[in-house]
């Protein structure tokens, strides 16, 4: 069975990666990606939805992304939260991971539309100041 969605917690490093198949059961899990090696790792993969928590960074990853044939969805974090385990080992990457996975499979999730470069680039234009 092929990996069919994909749960990626981002960070600044090392990143963490959870695919589940179509089946519900995880293939893929990576708790440890370099920067490096992600856009290789998932561009590696036949083409699938990937989930990802949105903020700036996702953006630019979601573009990328894309580009290799994916369906890129951002949630907002407030929307994966109550995804995770809870427990001795409900808050860490791999568990953020599972929990993005589980959270972009769900039928009626909101999902954050994905900004262009130009679009972002705007948002980094400060407005004229006057007193």
């Amino acid at each position: 069975m092929s990996i069919v969605t994909v749960g990626i917690d981002l960070a600044k490093n090392v990143f963490a990666v959870h695919g589940v198949n179509e089946a519900g059961r995880a293939e893929l899990v990576r708790p440890a990606v370099p920067r490096e090696k992600l856009h290789e790792l998932i561009a590696s993969l036949p083409p699938c939805v990937i989930g990802m928590e949105a903020c700036s960074g996702a953006h630019h990853w979601a573009r990328l992304f894309q580009a290799s044939g994916h369906t890129v969805r951002l949630i907002a974090p407030k929307f994966v939260t109550p995804y995770r385990m809870s427990g001795r080992r409900s808050k860490n990457d791999a568990a953020d991971a599972a929990a993005i996975c589980e959270a972009v499979q769900r039928p009626h999730m909101r999902f954050v539309p994905i900004k262009t470069l130009d679009q972002q680039s705007h948002l980094m234009v400060l407005p004229a100041w006057s007193p």
